[in-house]
């Protein structure tokens, strides 16, 4: 488990190395080693973390997203990339990730509330970068990506106060070659425009 990318598991991904994958996980759950992350997915503790320790959702949305559909393939987008930029000071209780498939949303359960959206999006075709997490690398959209994302769905995750904080306050870090680049790639020329008229 602590060689899976991100440190999280599906039973099934074991199969190789227990004969009975959720025998064992749930013998490690119980030793404190490894945590239920949702229904079928777990997630190793580091070895320097005591039983305690939490991961960030936003860790926890990502070694999500990787277990299910692969390393480097899922991104983190909207306010959970915002919140990674530093453009919303406190914790959110939800989680949103760019997919190439359809997926429900996760309830997470290692705290007391905490919902992973994801969201089917083209993820090639998103301008990401590698993040560190606390559980391991992953990807989140870049300012500009997130900025645009944020404009043309600030409804995503009922949360319009703290998209439109964030947009301000990412705003400045964006290039505006790289934004017309953006919008006009993935057809969000409408949502730069909007942009444009609401942050002159």
């Amino acid at each position: 488990m602590t060689r899976a990318p991100l440190r999280t598991v599906r039973p099934r991904d074991l199969a190789a190395v227990y004969t009975q994958p959720n025998v064992q996980l749930t013998r490690l759950t119980r030793q404190g080693r490894v945590r239920k992350l949702a229904a079928g997915l777990y997630y190793a503790l580091p070895d320097d973390r005591d039983a305690a320790w939490l991961p960030t959702l936003e860790a926890v949305a990502a070694g999500a997203a990787t277990a299910l559909y692969g390393d480097r393939v899922p991104v983190l987008m909207h306010l959970t990339a915002a919140r990674l930029h530093g453009a919303l000071p406190r914790a959110i209780t939800q989680a949103v990730v760019a997919v190439p498939t359809q997926h429900r949303a996760l309830r997470v359960l290692d705290r007391p509330a905490g919902l992973i959206t994801f969201v089917t999006r083209d993820v090639e075709t998103l301008d990401a970068v590698l993040v560190r997490t606390d559980l391991g690398p992953a990807l989140m959209t870049t300012p500009e990506q997130t900025v645009l994302d944020l404009m043309k769905r600030p409804t995503l995750g009922g949360m319009t106060g703290e998209v439109r904080d964030a947009v301000r306050t990412l705003l400045p870090r964006c290039t505006p070659g790289r934004l017309d680049e953006l919008a006009r790639d993935q057809r969000m020329v409408a949502t730069l425009a909007r942009l444009r008229a609401e942050h002159p």
